[in-house]
């Protein structure tokens, strides 16, 4: 992520790009990338947790952390109020993806429930064209059905326990639903502090995801505590503590990444490629996990990368 300026470049000002030449950059196509390979590490961590509540609420607390460590650097007066709402807006729903996505790891495999939680290039297009006015060129959207496909597809899997499945189904399609409206409201957050005067040494992603760590960390406490106790918390802290507090920093990272690509490049596309992930938490899950993914797992994860591909050609 490059340094935060002065005043908004020449692309910015210009406001998003559109129609077909709208597509990802090669810069912004590594970006997302890099997030998406952090984003399945984060995730298999919180898998492995044995906790996953306790073990997000302890990460969630750690990377609020960084907030006070950056404070000094951050122009609080650039935000432009708008932000500040959005910032109200994203901690809640990002408390609500993290809570929902915990209990869907309680009841189900990595493999079973990260693509469906993921999904979220089927739902997130129609919305983004209404909110943003994007176009999609036909072969990209072609790519993000096939994204959608490919992951629908790694969720079959035979002798699954269907009562542990139904649990987890049901909470990873709610993970589903809350990252497709955090994910609508950050786009709006980033697009008008992209063309916003920026004076400050923290570029306007990394503040922006240091506000929302807080947000949300604030929200998902009450949650927190409706299914856990104090006693709980302190014996996970005593084992995970250590373990959460990298993997704060993890998804810190992956989220200021892809907050970062939101500047310049439509929502659509910077969510469907970020779903690439589903290719790397299936082969985390096998070597970390010891998940055994069949055949249906591994050809969705194939026809993830080819939907990446086209988007990437095309988007």
């Amino acid at each position: 992520m490059g340094q935060g300026v002065a005043h908004a470049t020449p692309e910015r000002s210009a406001g998003p790009r559109r129609g077909y030449l709208a597509r990802l950059s090669a810069t912004d196509l590594v970006i997302v990338l890099l997030s998406a390979l952090l984003h399945a590490v984060w995730s298999v961590s919180i898998k492995q947790s044995g906790d996953p509540l306790c073990f997000n609420v302890l990460q969630t607390w750690s990377g609020s952390l960084l907030l006070a460590i950056a404070a000094p650097w951050i122009p609080w007066h650039a935000i432009p109020a708008p932000v500040w709402g959005f910032v109200l807006l994203t901690g809640p729903t990002h408390a609500l993806y993290l809570y929902w996505m915990s209990r869907a790891y309680e009841h189900g495999d990595l493999s079973l429930v990260y693509p469906i939680a993921r999904s979220t290039p089927a739902f997130l297009p129609p919305f983004a064209m209404l909110l943003f006015g994007e176009e999609l060129h036909p072969l990209g959207a072609l790519g993000i059905a096939v994204v959608v496909g490919g992951m629908w597809l790694v969720h079959l899997q035979p002798g699954v326990h269907r009562a542990y499945a139904q649990s987890a189904t049901r909470f990873a399609v709610l993970t589903l639903l809350a990252t497709v409206a955090y994910s609508l409201i950050d786009k709006s957050a980033m697009t008008r502090l992209a063309a916003s005067e920026w004076p400050g040494s923290v570029p306007r992603a990394i503040a922006y995801s240091l506000l929302l760590q807080v947000a949300h960390a604030l929200a998902f406490a009450p949650l927190f505590f409706r299914a856990r106790s104090a006693a709980e918390l302190r014996a996970a802290a005593r084992t995970q503590l250590a373990t959460a507090s990298a993997a704060a920093l993890i998804s810190f990272a992956g989220y200021a990444l892809i907050l970062r690509a939101f500047e310049t490049s439509l929502a659509s596309y910077v969510v469907a490629v970020r779903q690439s992930s589903v290719l790397f938490a299936v082969a985390l899950g096998a070597l970390w996990l010891r998940e055994r993914p069949g055949r249906p797992r591994v050809l969705g994860a194939v026809a993830t990368v080819v939907g990446v591909a086209l988007i990437a050609a095309f988007g």
